[in-house]
């Protein structure tokens, strides 16, 4: 199993490494023990957490209201909750 995210039930926890202030919004592998996720969104009043969210949400094909960032608002280093997905993690790396 992967390190960077965990499957309980219908919810899936992700560790993520994110770069705001990017050229787009992707994917861009692993960075250790953590997805990194490249945001076009700038680091400013919340507006990268907002995009981060959203771009997880259109990932797992789930609505907004199902992601909840439950850890690191402030950092690079973020902990997400995506509720009700029938997408597998792995398939993002693909």
């Amino acid at each position: 199993m992967e390190s960077w995210y965990r499957r309980e039930g219908d919810t899936i926890t992700l560790v993520l490494h994110v770069q705001p202030g990017a050229k787009h919004s992707e994917v861009a592998g692993l960075h250790g023990e953590a997805l990194k996720i490249r945001l076009a969104a700038p680091p400013i009043e919340g507006r990268a957490n907002e995009a981060l969210l959203r771009f997880i949400a259109e990932r797992f094909n789930v609505p907004l209201r199902n992601v909840e960032l439950k850890q690191g608002a402030q950092s690079r280093h973020k902990r997400v909750e995506v509720r009700g997905s029938a997408v597998e993690p792995g398939s993002l790396l693909g």
